[in-house]
C-alpha cells in the first residue's frame, strides 16, 4: 500500500537541482496549513509522493532540522516541530532583533540607492497582495494568497540580508525567518497584520535614505511590533 503525506501532491520532481528542489518543496508544505505540529514525516512516504529516492529527502530533512521546522526523535524519525510559545517565542524575537538590526546596519553602509530600488519593488508587490487580502478579508483569503503574502514579506527582509553581504547572516536569516513565518501560520485567532507590515516596511525603506542609525531604529520598531502581534496570536491559540 502506497502512503502519501498530506499537503504533498503526486508531482514528480525533475532531476535538475534535485536536492534543492526537494528541500524547496518540503519547505513550502511545512510553511502551509496542511501539516500539523507533531505530524510524522516519513522519509519513504515523502520520497514516494515526490517521485524521488529517499536520499534527497533525508538530506532535505537534515537541513530543515537546522531551521527548527522539524525535529528528529531517536529511532522514530522526523516530525513537524511544535509551535514556539512563552520563553522560546521571546528568545526567537530577541535573536531576530539582534540579527536583523545588524543586517540593516551593514546594508545601509553599502549601495543604498540600489538596495532601496530593490526594496521598493518588493514592497510594491507586498502592498498589492495586502490589498487583495483586504478586499476579501483575512478569514476568506485562500491559503495560496496568504502564502504569497508571507513570501513577499520574507522577500523584503531577504533583500536586506543579501545587501549586508555576510554569508553568516544569510545562514542565520533562513533559520530565524522560517520559524517566524511558520509560527504565524499555525496559530489560530490572529488578525490581519498585512497592512501594518507594509507600513513598517515602508518606514524602513524611508529610513535607509537617511542614515544607518535611522534604518536600525526603523527595523527595531518593526521587529518589536511583530513580536507584540505574535504574542497576541499565541495567546489566542492558547
Amino acid at each position: 500500500m502506497t502512503t502519501t503525506v498530506p499537503g504533498f501532491h503526486a508531482q514528480p520532481i525533475t532531476q535538475r537541482g534535485l536536492r534543492d528542489r526537494v528541500y524547496d518543496r518540503v519547505l513550502d508544505v511545512l510553511m502551509g496549513h496542511d501539516v500539523e505540529p507533531g505530524m510524522r514525516l516519513s522519509i519513504d512516504g515523502l520520497a514516494r509522493t515526490l517521485g524521488v529516492s529517499p536520499t534527497p529527502v533525508r538530506e532535505a530533512l537534515v537541513q530543515l532540522e537546522r531551521t527548527g521546522l522539524v525535529v528528529r526523535e531517536a529511532n522514530k524519525g522526523y516530525r513537524v516541530a511544535p509551535p514556539l510559545a512563552g520563553d522560546q517565542l521571546e528568545a526567537l524575537f530577541d535573536a531576530r532583533l539582534i540579527v536583523e538590526s545588524g543586517a540593516v546596519e551593514l546594508a545601509a553602509r553599502g549601495d543604498v540607492a540600489a538596495l532601496r530600488e530593490r526594496l521598493s519593488a518588493a514592497l510594491a508587490d507586498q502592498a498589492a497582495v495586502a490589498r487583495e487580502i483586504a478586499s476579501v478579508g483575512v478569514g476568506a483569503a485562500s491559503e495560496e494568497l496568504m502564502a504569497r503574502f508571507f513570501r513577499s514579506d520574507w522577500q523584503f527582509h531577504q533583500l536586506v540580508f543579501d545587501a549586508a553581504r555576510n554569508p553568516f547572516l544569510l545562514e542565520m536569516s533562513e533559520i530565524i525567518t522560517t520559524r517566524v513565518h511558520r509560527m504565524r501560520q499555525i496559530v489560530e485567532g490572529g488578525g490581519d497584520d498585512s497592512d501594518r507590515a507594509v507600513h513598517e516596511h515602508r518606514a524602513i525603506l524611508d529610513a535607509l535614505a537617511e542614515d544607518p542609525a535611522s534604518a536600525v531604529a526603523a527595523m527595531r520598531v518593526h521587529i518589536d511590533a511583530v513580536r507584540l502581534r505574535s504574542r497576541a496570536d499565541a495567546s489566542h491559540a492558547g
